[in-house]
């Protein structure tokens, strides 16, 4: 069981008294920890301390804690005493596993200081440096300098470095850069963004591909129910963390089995939610590939384009459908949706007969993969400026080759979440 320690009584046994108040003496507190882990390994790979506090057998945040310690001017010996509790906590049990460990900016100003204090309680305490992982957040600091100082000197003392809480306010992709974090831990609002909004959840598998292919593993945190879990396994995270799959609580083997199997269900739901997930996709694009190709056929017996395209434009998500010659240039019209109820206001790049789509990847997919159902990347529409993709096919309609397409707007369907394959 975790012990309590009071901060009064920490300070009286270092033989360091305050010559100021101390506010603290009325506190007790206490280190939990809430595990971090990789789906990819599926195990505990670390642990992130946290603090909680008690007065008067009260709880007491730990927001309204480090005020108290601002307004005294007491955020560094507090840090100091809670970054040592944390260590010898945490050195107490032989689970191989990184410590995450909150720094506060203040405790930035002065770099080398600071970590030879961080150093000698690691040493103190058994820990090795390169088991602990210093968590930094990128905007909080008024002396970015100094910031980035004490940076390079805690991975030159064999510290690992964690962005916390990029994704919000200011975070800064340069700052980023300039930190080359080990882990950068993205804001708990992104994922809660994400299960609301299909659009949200698309910046943040963007946001997650950017920062790995910069060089740096991405942690999502505040994982607290299956449609979250599933969304950050699908965005390729490398580490994990949340009520979820475990709560801030002592260290111990038990804990860590609970927290694997917590783990692995939460795995196999999803895998399971993905199957028929993708049973469905496949049977819409089943549909939709068959009346498309009739749609072809009818063309090629000589039907009016308006009535061929009539039941492909029933389907759900289809917006309009048009028709290029073999030099892209569009023959007539659009013919739109008639169950497209948002209102459409002027635009003169709707009326679009004769414009030339020559240089669209659509229209050059169907050229050299003919016979083939093709699907664009996803793009902004100048008909009207939304999110679309463009499913595209030669045909050969008396003796000319022409390529006819259908658009539709991706996000309209399964909540935004069906992917195309370049060939239907």
């Amino acid at each position: 069981m975790a012990s309590v320690i009071s901060f009064s009584r920490y300070r009286t046994r270092n033989a360091h008294p305050y010559r100021k108040k101390n506010i603290f003496a009325e506190f007790d507190f206490n280190s939990l920890y809430q595990p971090i882990f990789s789906p990819t390994h599926q195990k505990l790979v670390g642990f992130e301390a946290l603090v909680r506090v008690n007065r008067d057998h009260q709880p007491v945040s730990p927001v309204e804690l480090f005020e108290n310690a601002r307004s005294s001017k007491q955020t560094v010996e507090l840090d100091n005493f809670l970054l040592h509790r944390h260590l010898r906590r945490f050195a107490e049990h032989s689970i191989p596993s990184w410590l995450f460990l909150n720094i506060n900016p203040e405790t930035c100003t002065h770099p080398a200081s600071s970590l030879d204090r961080l150093i000698e309680q690691c040493n103190a305490c058994g820990v090795s440096a390169d088991k602990v992982v210093l968590e930094l957040v990128e905007t909080a600091s008024e002396n970015p300098g100094a910031l980035l100082k004490f940076i390079d000197i805690a991975k030159a003392r064999g510290f690992r470095i964690a962005i916390d809480d990029f994704g919000t306010g200011d975070s800064n992709f340069e700052r980023l850069w300039q930190m080359d974090p080990m882990i950068v831990k993205l804001d708990r609002s992104l994922l809660v963004n994400a299960e609301q909004h299909h659009r949200a959840r698309q910046l943040l598998e963007s946001l997650v591909r950017m920062i790995r292919e910069s060089g740096s593993l991405v942690l999502l945190e505040g994982i607290e129910n299956q449609a979250q879990a599933r969304i950050a396994l699908a965005t390729e995270a490398d580490l994990l963390q949340g009520f979820l799959l475990g709560m801030p609580d002592v260290i111990n083997q038990d804990k860590v089995a609970q927290g694997e199997a917590a783990l692995k269900l939460v795995m196999n739901q999803s895998v399971q939610f993905s199957i028929n997930e993708s049973s469905d996709h496949e049977g819409f694009l089943r549909l939709l590939r068959f009346e498309i190709l009739e749609a072809c056929h009818r063309l090629a017996r000589g039907e009016r384009f308006t009535a061929a395209c009539e039941t492909t434009l029933e389907i759900e998500g289809v917006k309009r459908c048009f028709l290029l010659n073999r030099d892209g240039v569009q023959q007539g019209n659009l013919v739109c949706s008639t169950h497209d109820t948002a209102p459409h206001n002027f635009n003169p790049l709707y009326q679009s007969a004769g414009a030339c789509w020559a240089h669209r990847e659509y229209f050059r997919n169907a050229l050299t993969r003919p016979q083939l159902l093709n699907a664009s990347r996803p793009y902004v529409a100048l008909p009207d400026a939304v999110r679309t993709v463009t499913l595209s096919t030669s045909l050969t309609i008396g003796n000319d080759r022409k390529v006819f397409c259908v658009d539709l707007h991706p996000d309209e369907l399964f909540d935004g979440q069906l992917c195309f394959p370049q060939t239907l």
